[in-house]
């Protein structure tokens, strides 16, 4: 029966028994006053989320067109500090901006809870929506940069990195970008830090603009940057830092334009599989939420306190003394040291508490409790495993099938997965071939690679076109267009056909994502068929014009 369960079943099954079982807890121990707001339906079926953060200009918000590979309303690219806002990219069938005031009253976005940071964040705080096919699958939230020591005086108006801990909480992963050429850690960057401290499992460091440093220049600032955050970073785990050049033009030669190349496969995977390990990771921050010992915390409190006289001195002594309390849970409940909150803040927040409002520990609370960990959520782990084989690859650069196709070691006759053909296509009427009066001189550079019985081997070809420095997963998207009949080789027309989409890329266009009936070959008429049929309607910012 479990193999034909609806994918969606796991996320129905968190979100019940979070109603059921954690929310009375949260609700009976004012959980929302010390760590973070209840759940609400959206934070279940919200879309796994990127939070894309950084100093200025180290290309967040290309990074973010890389991904999407798509322009979006408000995004600037430029040396100076560009984006001074938080802007939420999602799907929607019609591009717009939604505010952040309108935005955190509608029910189905998960920033409901985003209303107590103020009008000054609020308008600061944009959704972006567009028609676009990664964005199917996965949200991103492009931030303002870091301020560097220079303008560290300059006040934001609210506090950045409490909304970035907000953020961080719900988010499935979190991109931090650094410049290899100006590796700078100010007091606001220091403090962002703080606010990722206890998510260091959701983050990725990426060291951007690596090939226009060479390499012994690029080996100094890896160690200074992973000197510098073992330093902020106090964990015995090492961060992973990715090296690379995110974006889609192409890059400058380097000695260590491999490592690039590696690196950015790596982490385009991880990224890829987010949507596979969405309810996962849900879960994982509903047991994190069960297991924090709050309720032990408030009930101890409680039951200290003295019912009638010298009851704010009380409170200030118990506030003092709470790592003694920490200790006596841990004996008397055996909670574990890491089930406690940060004890600095968690005194903070007691300052201002009423204590006469706490509540002593309830034995059926605490019973459902228990119940929660140790049998309800061992019986989503099968479904789990499900769900991950029913999920599919992101598309675009994303895709898990352009990654690695054009190393030698990973080359198959057929390296992409074939597409059904639906021979059932009705035929029709193309016109002139839009590659026809360039073909002459595509046609020598194909003959001056020796091609085998009139058609180039996916090795040639690899050669040949890694000369432009584009990234790998381009040129793997390219191929895919351009191997019309899905042969593993090119003949002179599809590597005509590829010549002209790697100019154009070049030449800043953006590719299609199916190839459109005015490039498709005139003479491979059901290939033409072919591609006809399949093609989806695709915006003219996305099709590849003269």
């Amino acid at each position: 029966r479990l193999i034909f369960c609806d994918v969606n079943l796991v996320t129905d099954e968190l979100k019940n028994l979070y109603y059921k079982r954690l929310l009375p807890i949260e609700k009976h121990y004012l959980f929302q006053h010390f760590h973070s707001p209840s759940y609400e339906d959206a934070d279940f079926d919200n879309k796994p989320m990127i939070l894309v953060m950084g100093q200025y200009s180290t290309g967040k918000t290309t990074f973010i067109r890389y991904l999407i590979e798509q322009d979006f309303l408000g995004g600037r690219v430029g040396p100076e500090p560009t984006t001074d806002c938080f802007s939420a990219l999602m799907h929607g069938e019609v591009e717009g901006i939604i505010p952040g005031n309108a935005l955190t009253m509608d029910p189905k976005k998960p920033f409901r809870n985003l209303d107590p940071f103020g009008n000054t964040f609020l308008n600061r705080f944009q959704c972006v929506q567009m028609p676009n096919p990664v964005l199917e699958n996965i949200s991103i939230i492009d931030t303002p940069g870091i301020l560097t020591a220079a303008r560290r005086r300059l006040s934001r108006g609210y506090d950045f990195p409490a909304v970035l801990r907000w953020f961080a909480e719900r988010v499935d992963r979190i991109i931090l970008l650094f410049d290899a050429h100006k590796l700078e850690f100010s007091d606001e960057l220091t403090r962002a830090f703080g606010a990722l401290c206890g998510h260091e499992d959701k983050l990725r460091v990426v060291l951007n603009k690596a090939d226009r440093v060479d390499s012994q220049q690029l080996m100094r600032v890896y160690g200074a940057l992973m000197w510098s955050l073992g330093k902020v970073f106090k964990t015995p785990e090492i961060l992973k830092v990715y090296i690379g050049s995110f974006w889609s033009e192409p890059r400058q030669k380097c000695d260590h334009y491999e490592l690039i190349e590696l690196e950015e496969e790596d982490l385009l995977t991880d990224i890829r599989n987010l949507p596979r390990n969405a309810a996962l990771r849900k879960l994982n921050d509903l047991v994190k939420r069960a297991r924090l010992a709050h309720a032990h915390i408030i009930g101890q409190l409680k039951k200290e306190m003295p019912t009638i006289f010298c009851k704010e001195s009380k409170k200030h002594s118990l506030i003092y003394d709470l790592p003694e309390i920490f200790l006596k849970i841990q004996q008397q409940q055996r909670v574990p040291a890491g089930d406690f909150p940060d004890c600095n803040k968690m005194q903070e927040k007691l300052l201002g508490q009423d204590f006469s409002k706490f509540k002593t520990l309830k034995p059926s609370l605490m019973a459902s409790l228990d119940k929660l960990l140790t049998t309800d959520i061992g019986k989503l782990v099968p479904l789990l495993k499900i769900q991950e084989l029913t999920k599919k690859s992101l598309p675009g650069v994303l895709d898990g099938d352009f990654l690695g196709t054009f190393k030698p070691e990973h080359y198959r006759r057929d390296p992409f997965k074939e597409i059904p053909r639906d021979e059932e296509g009705s035929e029709e009427d193309f016109d002139e071939w839009a590659v026809e009066k360039y073909k002459p001189r595509y046609d020598e550079i194909f003959y001056n690679l020796n091609p085998c019985e009139g058609k180039l081997s996916g090795t040639k070809v690899r050669e040949w076109m890694t000369g432009t420095l584009l990234p790998s997963s381009v040129l793997a998207h390219i191929w895919r267009l351009s191997d019309v009949d899905g042969d593993g080789m090119l003949d002179n027309e599809e590597f005509a056909l590829a010549v002209h989409l790697i100019e154009g890329k070049v030449d800043g266009y953006y590719l299609p994502r199916e190839l459109p009936s005015h490039l498709v070959p005139q003479r491979n008429e059901s290939a033409a068929t072919w591609w006809s049929s399949r093609r989806s309607p695709i915006p003219d910012y996305f099709v590849f014009k003269q």
